[in-house]
């Protein structure tokens, strides 16, 4: 007996069609919509980009020379002419290297905002000329809007280079911590005391090369780094990587010539390296000493003091921070099931660390870099209120803030640089709490 068929029977799925699987957006895309919803975050945000802007395009809001012109039926970008100039591929005529733009008679042009360079002296305004009183200037155009200083700098054009010096600072010495303090702090949390083996003919050949490449690297060196701080940024830069590579080079041609050597037992015993207590004591030691005094010291005793120096030496001092973070997150990813499947698979413990376990735990660091970016914007003020570091002529916030200890009476020259000083650190601060929230696991559970 038959049994009757059913009218409805199940259908398989058809492969040839695409079933829609919905995609995950993934955890930056995710930590950015919840970011968005905190208003003072995005507005911290805003602000910080902004601040980055009037960095990049400072010589286009307030220079003494013009964005375009026309003199003697030749066409002229000054601005872009001088970027030229500074990396000796352009040379002015001879009329125009030390001629005052303002006082030439140019065909048409188009000039910045502000007709002033931070280091311009303005004769007819000077003595600590007031935003609110009479000045001396021959069209509106030429008006000091922040008022001027003592020696008739305009106040205005300071604060707009000034923040591109505040925030070259800040970025280039968390720049140098941020690499520092990943990479030991990962070493630190991965490693732990009984992870890395050396043998006993390794752990003396190791300090040595240290030794060795310290003194090659930075000793030795020494009169040809500080020739290419003070010639440019690129140069030293260059000369400070071949440095780098040097003190790092030693150390691995030491161990590979202990090699040999470990074939002998006594020699090639292993033992297990504490990376972690050594990391951990010397991130104590670094954060018992105030990193103010000691940028203070460092800089007393050296010959030559420029920009670079101060944030060569913030960014070896402000590591630990980032090195903590990076310790910690670490410490929670080393016993993830893919880190002990990439394991389990044979890959080398170098491997492991800096291409499974290191890329999943960055994300803590942008909180610690934005906190860290202020504290050096910070930092900077304080050297230049105080004297020390920046040269004379570079014009920073701190210098502004140091020129209204002489007369208290200017205002303009503390209230302006402290209000920048205020909205740029709390705009980091903010901009860190809100990274910290929108990338925090409980609340994306929530």
């Amino acid at each position: 007996m038959q049994l009757p068929k059913e009218s409805h029977q199940p259908t398989r799925p058809n492969p040839n069609k695409d079933t829609p699987y919905p995609k995950s957006p993934g955890v930056w895309k995710n930590a950015w919509g919840r970011m968005k919803k905190n208003r003072l975050a995005m507005l911290a945000y805003r602000t910080v980009v902004f601040l980055a802007l009037v960095a990049i395009l400072a010589d286009f809001i307030a220079y003494n020379k013009p964005i375009y012109c026309k003199y003697k039926e030749t066409t002229y970008l000054p601005i872009f002419a001088d970027y030229l100039v500074a990396i000796g591929l352009y040379k002015w005529d001879r009329d125009l290297i030390n001629a005052d733009w303002k006082e030439l008679k140019l065909e048409s042009t188009f000039w910045p905002p502000i007709r002033y360079s931070p280091n311009d002296l303005d004769y007819d305004n000077q003595r600590l000329t007031s935003p609110l009183g009479d000045q001396n200037v021959s069209h509106w155009k030429f008006w000091h809007f922040l008022g001027t200083d003592r020696d008739g700098r305009d106040v205005l054009s300071g604060l707009i280079h000034g923040t591109r010096i505040s925030l070259t600072i800040g970025l280039v010495a968390m720049g140098i911590a941020t690499i520092i303090g990943i990479f030991i702090g990962a070493m630190a949390g991965y490693f732990g005391d009984n992870r890395w083996q050396l043998s006993q003919i390794a752990m003396i050949f190791v300090p040595i090369g240290l030794v060795l490449g310290y003194f090659y690297a930075f000793q030795v060196r020494s009169y040809t780094l500080s020739d290419a701080l003070t010639s440019s940024l690129g140069l030293f830069m260059r000369e400070l990587l071949l440095s780098l590579g040097i003190f790092i080079g030693i150390p691995i041609l030491f161990r590979y010539l202990a090699k040999p050597l470990e074939r002998i037992p006594i020699l090639g015993r292993k033992r297990y390296v504490w990376v972690d207590i050594i990391t951990s004591r010397l991130m104590e030691i670094l954060n018992s000493i105030p990193s103010l005094l000691m940028i203070i010291t460092i800089m007393a005793i050296m010959d030559k003091q420029s920009i670079y120096t101060i944030m060569i030496i913030m960014g070896l001092l402000g590591w630990t921070g980032v090195a903590r973070y990076m310790r910690g997150e670490i410490l929670r990813t080393r016993n993830a099931e893919y880190i002990q499947a990439a394991r389990s698979l044979g890959y080398s413990e170098w491997r492991v660390l800096f291409r499974h376990a290191l890329p999943n735990s960055l994300s803590p660091v942008l909180v610690v870099i934005a906190f860290g970016i202020a504290g050096a914007i910070i930092t900077e003020a304080s050297l230049s209120f105080l004297g020390i570091g920046v040269p004379e002529d570079i014009i920073t916030w701190g210098k502004i803030l140091k020129a209204s200890r002489s007369d208290i009476s200017a205002w303009w020259l503390s209230i302006f640089p402290a209000f920048a000083i205020f909205i740029t650190v709390t705009s980091m601060n903010l901009l860190g709490e809100g990274l910290q929230d929108a990338l925090n696991p409980k609340v994306r559970e929530e």
